[in-house]
């Protein structure tokens, strides 16, 4: 039998329908608020992230290029001083070149945009000490804690604490008023590379994965295949990027020579300007192997 129902109860079903259509648009539309904001937040951090990557590429290549001019002028009034680190330099630059020719491009707008930031940033201190190395500059504007402080932060100590305490000893030994900082700052800094490389890239694991990597005579893989392992296993198969990293490492140990070959003992021997850089140097190539690690 079919339910009658009053006029007053049709009314109170088509208000109840109504009130639940209304509740359901109301919903909807603050989804799509909220989907929108979401969107937009998104949209700005990406823009703003975009701005600050491209005022740090523009930065970063102005330095450089201030940098490479003033090194052809330093050059031609310095013909035979630190000739051997020189060609180390002008290596690195090479490779950067063909890094930026070759390689930079695929890494625009991905996850790994920064790396190009990175390899511009060693260039331009490659240049910046050689171009310090050149120049008999001294002023006070170099601050104190330019020496005693650091820009490292936790890169070191998620790979070991003693590495980074090593590197604090590290700083701490480069003052001018150390004779034998030469000695303590170079010994410390080198190990921390050696220790970065044989503890994020053991051997075994690393002829593991790449079997016919090369080896040095004793049978281990070389710095190269390490750093090849790094790249690997980040996914970063890049010809380019691995010669410029190998590079970059052989350019950090030739400036340690010049370092203890230059000073005799006596951290005298170079200016302050000279140290400041020096350091710059030696500390951001740790920050970019710490980078290309992955840690």
């Amino acid at each position: 039998m079919t339910r009658r129902i009053s006029t007053s109860q049709l009314r109170s079903k088509i208000r109840q329908a109504e009130q639940k259509r209304r509740q359901a648009i109301n919903r909807y539309n603050q989804a799509v608020r909220t989907y929108n904001q979401k969107l937009n937040r998104a949209i700005n951090q990406y823009n703003q992230e975009a701005r600050a990557h491209n005022a740090r590429l523009r930065a970063n290549r102005h330095k450089l290029t201030s940098a490479l001019n003033r090194l052809k002028s330093l050059s031609t009034a310095n013909t035979t001083r630190h000739v051997t680190f020189r060609t180390s330099v002008t290596n690195l630059h090479e490779r950067y070149t063909r890094f930026e020719e070759h390689s930079a491009p695929r890494y625009e707008d991905t996850a790994n945009a920064h790396i190009v930031d990175l390899v511009d940033r060693e260039d331009a201190n490659n240049l910046d000490v050689m171009n310090a190395l050149l120049s008999d500059e001294d002023t006070s504007k170099h601050e104190q804690f330019e020496i005693e402080g650091t820009t490292i932060g936790t890169e070191l100590t998620r790979i070991s604490p003693d590495l980074d305490a090593r590197w604090k000893g590290a700083i701490f030994s480069l003052n001018p008023h150390n004779p034998d900082a030469a000695r303590h700052f170079c010994t410390s800094a080198r190990e921390i590379f050696t220790q970065v490389l044989e503890t994020k890239a053991p051997d075994d694991e690393v002829l593991a994965t790449l079997p016919g990597c090369d080896r040095t005579d004793q049978g281990k893989p070389t710095r190269r295949s390490k750093i090849r392992y790094f790249l690997y296993r980040r996914g970063l198969n890049d010809s380019y990027l691995e010669e410029f990293v190998e590079q970059d490492m052989e350019n950090i140990v030739q400036l340690f020579r010049v370092f203890n070959d230059g000073t005799h003992g006596s951290a005298g021997t170079f200016t302050y300007p000279q140290l400041v850089s020096i350091k710059r140097r030696v500390e951001d190539g740790i920050s970019f192997l710490a980078n290309i690690i992955g840690t």
